[in-house]
């Protein structure tokens, strides 16, 4: 008895799963009726009225609270309204992700794409080395490895697959048709990236994620545990790491930003510091972050605090 009610669960769930990922399509599909712009203004609109209604948006005030004591609760809201803006916005930007990057260093008009940092693509790409790129949940983060594979610069991507297998598997079709190679994120993934730095290759890898077990460190000024995987890749290839993230301008536009590599922070006895590695990541993801809260995707339980105002 006790299996045929288990069965029946699971295959409750995966219609759950099934219809909720329908859904999405569909209502990805319909936006592709209209115009790129149309669709992402829309898309935009009809999140924010949603998101507030959202169970998460509690959570997403929690976190906006902690992060930013200092801010009234109309400032908090008005952060949390154009995180759910642009979470409407990532999404309708998938159906027209192709159309979108026209980056072209030939055109002298404006163009949707800016790109900030050129001589470094063109340095990593034409001078091939192992190295890190690494970013955050911000703007539209998926035009990265795009703009790597527009110049050349294929970047073998880290990623963590949706919950729903439905939903995994078609942004995982649609994600490696665009930008390269792609490693979804689960217990052998690190082997995978340690073997394309190896071949002298470079890996791009998010670095906000909440981890359950980790270095201890700092984001905000809160205690979160981070991910050693860059640190301990950097130990082991001594590869260059370089911060890159996307910021979004009025108008539906992008300027896409690689910085300088960083200085790998060494102890004593020269050794790469693992701990002050990971506060570092931190650190930069956090200042771009501060620059533009509503950038971020702030629904997330990134410091396990489940909801407690802690400031």
């Amino acid at each position: 008895m006790k299996l045929f009610i288990t069965r029946i669960v699971l295959k409750l769930e995966h219609f759950r799963q099934w219809l909720i990922a329908q859904l999405m399509f569909g209502f990805l599909n319909f936006l592709k009726i209209f115009p790129a712009d149309g669709a992402i203004r829309f898309a935009d609109w009809l999140v924010r009225k949603i998101g507030p209604r959202m169970p998460r948006h509690k959570l997403m005030l929690v976190n906006l609270r902690n992060a930013f004591p200092e801010k009234s609760d109309a400032e908090i809201e008005e952060i949390a309204l154009g995180s759910w803006g642009n979470m409407g916005r990532l999404a309708a930007e998938y159906v027209f992700l192709d159309r979108l990057f026209d980056f072209d260093p030939e055109r002298s008009e404006p163009v949707r794409i800016e790109v900030s940092g050129i001589p470094l693509f063109l340095d990593l790409r034409d001078n091939p080395r192992p190295f890190i790129v690494f970013t955050g949940h911000t703007g539209n983060f998926e035009l990265l490895p795009v703009a790597g594979a527009a110049f050349g610069l294929h970047v073998t991507v880290l990623f963590r697959p949706p919950n729903n297998p439905y939903v995994a598997q078609k942004v995982f079709d649609f994600r490696s048709a665009r930008m390269g190679k792609l490693v979804p994120s689960h217990a052998g993934s690190s082997f995978t990236l340690a073997r394309q730095l190896e071949a002298g290759q470079g890996v791009g890898v998010l670095v906000d994620q909440k981890f359950r077990k980790g270095l201890k460190t700092k984001f905000f000024n809160l205690d979160v545990t981070t991910n050693p995987l860059v640190p301990k890749l950097v130990r082991q290839f001594d590869c260059e790491v370089y911060p890159a993230r996307c910021i979004r301008l009025p108008g539906n536009r992008y300027r896409l930003e690689i910085e300088p590599k960083f200085e790998i922070p060494r102890d004593s006895k020269g050794n790469l510091d693992l701990t002050a590695m990971a506060q570092m990541l931190n650190d930069k993801v956090e200042s771009w972050v501060r620059q533009y809260p509503e950038q971020w995707l702030w629904y997330h339980d990134r410091w396990k605090i489940k909801g407690k105002v802690l400031n």
